[in-house]
């Protein structure tokens, strides 16, 4: 019996003149506050470039106001990337809050339990005391096993990748500053909720709404066909 043909996948969210939804969470602000008009009179990429610039300051700046406040670390790296998936890509699975909050945490653990592994506990940063052979063991072991668990955790989140090397690495690495580290993504997460409801956007509270029809799909297309 020949296999039925592979239902297509149903389409993607709508994206923006750039890609993304940030096209959408901009619209939705600007109805908010009344300032449609901006968009008709300027060049829509040049408006959406703005509103980048704007949000990428107040993102970064609210966490670095607090690390000024606190003495804490509250702004490091990967915090970057994960503003702008919150706000380029709010809908997508990678975006949601709780992929951001597991990977994150993911990266965290997985970057302390191979210091631990790798007898770098104790040790001082790599930008300071060089890079030895186990700094690159720490490093490769954090990264592979923040990879693997995000896939088996089915929370996938690129910038938790740059959080393990963060801690393999020895930046951050006592109990405290991950705790502090976790405290800054759920800021963050805060923000993304508040700004893409604001612009009227389905943006979950936790996970993103799983859309079975799409994986049983893409679990298909996945498959080798038979001869």
């Amino acid at each position: 019996m020949r296999d039925r043909a592979p239902t297509p996948a149903p389409p993607s969210p709508p994206t923006g003149p750039i890609g993304g939804q940030l096209a959408y969470v901009l619209r939705g602000l600007l109805v908010r506050m009344r300032l449609t008009t901006l968009t008709a009179r300027y060049d829509s990429t040049v408006v959406m470039a703005v509103f980048s610039l704007i949000n990428g300051l107040i993102s970064i700046g609210l966490m670095a106001t607090v690390a000024l406040v606190s003495h804490q670390p509250f702004i490091f790296p990967s915090l970057g990337p994960t503003a702008f998936l919150f706000f380029y890509t709010p809908l997508a699975p990678a975006a949601s809050p709780r992929n951001a909050i597991l990977g994150h945490l993911v990266g965290a653990v997985a970057g302390w339990v191979s210091l631990a592994a790798c007898g770098l506990l104790d040790a001082g940063p790599a930008v300071t005391s060089g890079v030895t052979a186990a700094r690159v063991a720490a490093a490769a072991l954090s990264l592979g096993l923040t990879s693997g668990f995000m896939v088996l955790l089915r929370t996938p989140h690129p910038p938790a990748g740059a959080t393990t090397l963060i801690v393999s690495l020895g930046i951050l690495h006592t109990p405290a500053q991950l705790a502090v580290l976790m405290a800054a993504v759920v800021l963050l997460v805060l923000q993304a909720i508040a700004i893409n409801r604001l612009a009227g956007l389905p943006y979950p509270l936790w996970a993103a709404r799983r859309d079975e029809t799409r994986e049983r799909s893409e679990e298909r297309h996945a498959r080798p066909r038979r001869e």
